[in-house]
């Protein structure tokens, strides 16, 4: 977190726990107090979001329609391919002349 990041929620903190009054804190910050309650909204939004329960894991990967259909082709002429040699005859094999 940058400098600035860290203390536009420490003075947010502050506000919220009483120390600083939402004028206060906008005059620490150098903007107006209606601008400081947006970003108040915003931090508070954030921090429901991150402590949010997650699903545990790693996220799923997209998936990409033409990787797929090319997988799916792959595994068709796979068993193409061993289907070709499952009925293949061997030939008869040849005897070594003594």
């Amino acid at each position: 977190m940058n400098a600035k990041a860290r203390q536009r929620a420490e003075v947010i903190f502050q506000v919220r726990s009483g120390q600083l009054t939402a004028t206060q804190g906008a005059q620490v910050l150098g903007i107006s107090r209606q601008q400081y309650y947006q970003w108040e909204q915003r931090a508070l939004q954030a921090l429901l979001s991150a402590v949010a329960n997650q699903p545990t894991g790693r996220p799923k990967t997209p998936t990409d329609p033409e990787k797929q259909a090319l997988q799916r082709r792959v595994e068709q002429l796979e068993q193409e391919v061993q289907q070709h040699w499952e009925q293949r005859e061997l030939p008869p094999a040849k005897k070594n002349p003594k």
